[in-house]
């Protein structure tokens, strides 16, 4: 080792006089001698380290052994598709937003090529499984059945009609299954139907009314009413005859219920010309609505009487609101009234995906999916009924109507509803109106009078609570 460090320090000494002294003549160099280096002892050999098998990486968040599967039911071909399609897509779009990650159908959702979408939120698969019930409720039994028994499926979400999805409770509630309502309107759904296996994030009758009579009584005094023989058209004509008298109207006859199916509404439409009413209100759902109008217009109940109507879907509102430019009205949803990320979401990817505006039912479908998720992370991915409930009762949650809370006593949804002046039936992308308010309703607690006390302190069977 003397030697090795003699010669580095003569190299060290030859190199600072050569940087110190005038530039020398270069030369050739013969090549250096290797020295032979000093031997030395033998270094302990390093431990080989064990190569460790890779192990496959476990995503943050939550983790599922098996997949939860979600059964979404409405209509797709039956009288009411004008509405299952709000639902299609933006139940899709908002399982998108919810879980952070696409699904496996594509950018769109098209029933016709895929009743089937898979979306992952962290380590958990999330299938869901799309049926056709045509608003009919044997068609809804069926497919119910099915998604429970074969499929397996750990929550529901459905349907466009009332009547049909009173019988989709009734399934719920015997395979201790959750049920997320949407779109159907029904009071009587979380009402004299409720069970503990029902939610909603659809408005009930009763928002659509209070948020519709504030304004009505400031224009009109007198009312006369038509509805839908059934549970929809039933619970929206008595939440019209409670706000709207509430709020100083009076009834000049009494309610006029006509068949759903009913397409020669003559005789109806004589009935509400006869009643002397200035104003009359309409709660009708689909197809119906057209030859109802029709009537109205043949009769000259348009030219006499004032429609006391909540401004509807956004195909029909240019056909039968002609008229009504100027007015000023109730709607549960439309998309230019919110004002938060969600529903702009909702809004650029409709457009972008689908060519169109949201519509009318387009926040319920993302609403479902929304809750359908925020479920799942709740429990933790633990998907029995009682556990589930537990989550869902009292659950708020973001939306594109904002904030949506699931009301403990009686899982109404509590939202934002919309008054909105109608300026421009003629507007691109069906932006008819001109922001007047939102509101915010708080129905009564309807359930049976065997559930009363669930009600708590809540106004019980109608808005005075008498």
């Amino acid at each position: 080792m003397k030697t090795f460090r003699m010669f580095t320090f003569v190299l060290v000494i030859a190199f600072v006089l050569a940087a110190c002294g005038p530039a020398a003549t270069e030369t050739p160099m013969d090549e250096p001698a290797v020295e032979e280096a000093a031997p030395t002892e033998e270094a302990p050999e390093e431990p080989v380290a064990t190569e460790v098998p890779a192990t496959e990486e476990v995503p943050a968040g939550l983790t599922c052994t098996e997949p939860i599967k979600i059964g979404l039911i409405t209509d797709a071909t039956g009288p009411l598709a004008i509405y299952g399609a709000h639902i299609l897509r933006s139940f899709m779009l908002g399982m998108e937003y919810a879980t952070g990650t696409a699904g496996s159908a594509g950018e769109t959702f098209d029933f016709t090529a895929t009743q089937e979408n898979t979306f992952m939120l962290d380590g958990c698969e999330i299938q869901v499984f799309v049926r056709d019930d045509q608003s009919n409720p044997e068609n809804t039994a069926t497919i119910a059945r099915e998604l429970i028994d074969v499929q397996n499926v750990d929550l529901l979400v459905g349907t466009v009609s009332s009547g049909a999805t009173a019988t989709l409770q009734g399934i719920a509630l015997e395979s201790s299954v959750p049920l997320i309502v949407g779109p159907a309107a029904a009071n009587d759904i979380t009402g004299i139907n409720f069970n503990e296996y029902t939610f909603r994030v659809s408005r009930n009758n009763y928002q659509d009314a209070i948020n519709e009579c504030a304004y009505l009584t400031k224009q009109y005094e007198t009312f006369v009413q038509i509805a839908p023989d059934y549970a929809f058209g039933r619970g929206s004509a008595a939440a019209f005859r409670d706000a709207c008298t509430l709020d100083g109207g009076e009834f000049s006859a009494d309610d006029i219920f006509a068949p759903a199916d009913t397409t020669d509404f003559t005789p109806y439409m004589e009935q509400v010309l006869d009643s002397g009413a200035e104003a009359y209100i309409v709660s009708w759902a689909g197809s119906g609505f057209v030859p109802l109008m029709q009537a109205a217009t043949d009769l000259g109940v348009s030219e006499n009487m004032a429609l006391g109507a909540t401004f509807i879907d956004n195909v029909l509102m240019p056909i039968w609101y002609g008229n009504a430019v100027g007015s000023t009205s109730g709607i549960l949803y439309h998309y230019t009234a919110p004002n938060n990320e969600i529903n702009d979401f909702l809004t650029a990817q409709d457009k972008a995906r689908y060519s169109t505006a949201p519509d009318l039912f387009d926040a319920d479908g993302m609403n479902a999916a929304i809750m359908v998720v925020e479920s799942i992370k709740a429990v933790e991915g633990k998907m029995d009924g009682a556990t589930l409930i537990s989550a869902m009762e009292g659950m708020t949650f973001e939306g594109p109507k904002g904030t949506i809370e699931i009301r403990p006593e009686d899982h109404v949804a509590l939202q934002d509803m919309y008054i909105l002046k109608l300026v421009d039936l003629t507007a691109t992308d069906a932006a008819f109106y001109e922001y007047v308010e939102t509101t915010r309703p708080e129905p009564p607690c309807l359930l049976p009078e065997e559930l009363k006390d669930r009600c708590g302190a809540l106004p019980y069977g109608s808005l005075s609570g008498e």
